[in-house]
């Protein structure tokens, strides 16, 4: 008999890590949300309720939870957000165009 069963750890109420989901990316459970996403919109300086309006399937209380896993495990979100980062050079290989610095 083949062990199909897959660990999935839930280290807080709303956030888990499940293998088969964003290869075991921390993400807000019962979606495809990563946690990385939440931190990145709050660097953005959108409020949680304007991060809330953004991602309207998650409540205030799995967006707090997500700020609050952060700040207990900043070293492995912030290398998730590393590893997903999308580069200029990556846009212009891809499209022939690059971003327009602001003035």
């Amino acid at each position: 008999m083949i062990n199909t069963r897959v660990e999935i750890e839930v280290p807080t109420r709303y956030v888990t890590r499940n293998p088969q989901i964003l290869r075991g990316e921390p993400s807000i459970a019962g979606t495809s949300i990563p946690v990385r996403t939440i931190i990145e919109m709050w660097r953005m300086n959108l409020s949680v309720e304007e991060i809330s309006a953004g991602l309207p399937d998650l409540s205030l209380a799995q967006i707090f939870d997500a700020l609050s896993f952060y700040q207990d495990n900043v070293e492995e979100v912030n290398a998730f957000i590393e590893a997903n980062r999308i580069t200029d050079a990556m846009v212009y290989e891809s499209t022939g165009r690059t971003f327009r610095k602001a003035a």
